[in-house]
């Protein structure tokens, strides 16, 4: 079995307050506030808007994406308790820092009716069990599949790319009533999956609220209206 990014002893992440912000990206966040207000979403919401967004140098995830804080609140505990992540594709493993991930892609063979995407999910599965976190950025066949197990993620990050699938998979995972990050449109990635990820990672755990990330910084406001999930 293959397991892919980086790896920390038992799952676990170093502490948000450990994490030096280089200074292009604390200028990055500050042009990103100064372009777009995301001081009406709620904490942990609008440290994943961010960073998506900073990601794709893309305002318009500000609406696309569709989230929930309470969901986003139980998956942050569940990541820092030391919950399995799983990626769909090894690009997303690589733009997340700071945690180990699973992937089975390498492992995953297709068969009739099967991708090797969706093999790489049963195998992954097979592997970590109920209530990782689970990050897909590329493949809707993936997430499809996904779909079809009896997985209780933690957390589903759907955010496949492109043309065929995409949007379609999007749209079933927010009709699933799983706790997850979505959007709308048929944009995506491995990067803008794996940010959203990092988001949760570099937000602060109780413990450490006086040393905030770049996203972290000046939370402010009411609960969100902007595509926020019921």
């Amino acid at each position: 079995m293959s397991a892919v990014g980086r790896v920390f002893p038992e799952s676990r992440t170093v502490a948000p307050e450990s994490r030096i912000v280089h200074p292009i990206e604390q200028e990055s966040f500050r042009r990103l506030r100064a372009r777009l207000d995301t001081s009406h979403f709620p904490p942990l919401t609008r440290a994943v808007v961010e960073r998506v967004i900073h990601s794709a140098a893309d305002l318009d995830y500000a609406t696309d994406l569709v989230t929930d804080e309470s969901s986003l609140e139980k998956a942050h505990r569940a990541l820092h308790d030391g919950a399995p992540v799983v990626v769909d594709v090894e690009m997303v493993a690589a733009g997340i820092t700071r945690r180990d991930t699973v992937c089975r892609l390498k492992d995953a063979v297709s068969g009739p009716g099967l991708t090797r995407s969706a093999h790489a999910v049963r195998l992954a599965y097979e592997q970590v069990g109920p209530g990782a976190l689970w990050v897909i950025g590329c493949a809707p066949t993936a997430l499809e599949e996904l779909l079809t197990l009896d997985a209780a993620p933690a957390l589903v990050i759907g955010l496949p790319v492109g043309f065929v699938g995409a949007a379609e998979s999007k749209a079933a995972l927010r009709e699933s009533g799983l706790p997850a990050v979505s959007n709308v449109s048929e944009k995506g990635g491995s990067a803008v999956a794996a940010a959203a990820l990092n988001a949760l990672l570099y937000h602060p755990v109780p413990d450490a609220e006086s040393h905030p990330a770049p996203e972290a910084e000046s939370r402010a406001g009411s609960p969100s209206k902007s595509k926020e999930k019921t």
